[in-house]
């Protein structure tokens, strides 16, 4: 990934939302061809929602989506899109605004800075970084293991019947953008990318390992709720420097760290009112985020009830995003 820098995950639809299902190159349905029924409709107090397939994106919309409608009063649907298309739909209108946002600066040059159709909505308060994890039981046995210079060394403790007899590097869906075929490939490392299919298949298949004790390696992404129960070690790649993920095919250097950033409809932006105005007053911390996903995604609530419950012991801090009266 870094190209337009973002992965992963597997998303439960959120409660009474309009879910649009998506795979990015897969044949799909045109994603900016489809639009929720309250997009944009005339004289109602409405707001659509972009969310991301993965439970952190969730958790921001299902926080903003329950202050939108229990606070000041708006209608609020939810749409599922893809990350790329879902800047297609933002500047179409068909969707009011992105929460979540890795990084895609193509996209910012097209949209914000060339046809001014998205605006800016500030950062969400949570920085994000992808990289390949260890679980820490093994990173304490094997510490060298941490260096990507001593991978190969350790390639046969990780392969699996599906890595064809190299070390399995465990990635989530093909759909996501990331930078680990090029990487094994210009790094030289005896592994085998091999996707999950999913960040909730990746999950189950990485807690099924640390339950037995067994070691892994794996793309992954902080923050993220699983890293409470199974406590993870980053492999140091070569050190990211601005431009070096300019060419994909010959990438040899680490992911980067990203504030994840909001965007807005322009239009949405301008008229939007009290929900454009809390929206981009929206900002909070990685324990903020961690707290609802793991509700949702561990503790199974709806996301509606991880929101309540969290609106419920942070009065202090999401009064602050209110608009003032």
């Amino acid at each position: 990934m870094r190209i337009d820098m973002r992965t992963r995950r597997a998303f439960t639809a959120v409660a009474g939302s309009v879910v649009l299902l998506t795979a990015t190159g897969c044949g799909a349905a045109d994603m900016t061809k489809q639009a929720s029924p309250y997009a944009n409709a005339q004289g109602a107090k409405t707001v659509t929602l972009s969310v991301q397939s993965w439970v952190g994106a969730q958790a921001n919309v299902a926080v903003a989506q329950y202050l939108l409608e229990h606070e000041l009063g708006y209608r609020v649907d939810t749409v599922q899109v893809d990350e790329v298309p879902a800047w297609d739909a933002l500047s179409q209108g068909r969707v009011d605004a992105i929460l979540e946002d890795w990084g895609h600066p193509d996209q910012v040059q097209r949209y914000v800075k060339d046809k001014k159709t998205i605006q800016p909505a500030g950062g969400l308060g949570v920085t994000g970084h992808i990289g390949w994890f260890v679980p820490t039981y093994f990173a304490k046995k094997h510490p060298d293991v941490t260096n990507w210079k001593n991978l190969n060394k350790y390639a046969d403790q990780l392969k699996t019947a599906e890595s064809g007899g190299k070390g399995q590097l465990i990635d989530g869906s093909p759909s996501y953008v990331t930078n680990d075929t090029a990487l094994v490939k210009n790094l030289k490392l005896d592994y085998q990318v091999v996707f999950a299919g999913s960040e909730a298949a990746q999950i189950t298949q990485m807690k099924q390992f640390a339950k037995q004790k067994k070691p892994f390696l794996s793309y992954w992404y902080t923050p993220q709720w699983l890293t409470q129960q199974v406590p993870m070690t980053e492999v140091k790649l070569p050190k990211y420097k601005e431009g070096c993920d300019a060419d994909p095919k010959k990438i040899t250097c680490a992911y980067p760290t990203t504030p994840l950033q909001k965007y807005l409809n322009t239009g949405f932006a301008k008229n939007g009112g009290e929900a454009a105005q809390l929206l981009k007053n929206f900002k909070w911390t990685t324990e903020d985020q961690n707290q609802v996903s793991l509700l949702i995604a561990d503790k199974k609530l709806t996301p509606e009830a991880a929101a309540k419950k969290w609106v419920d012991t942070h009065h202090s801090t999401w009064k602050n995003w209110l608009p003032k009266k």
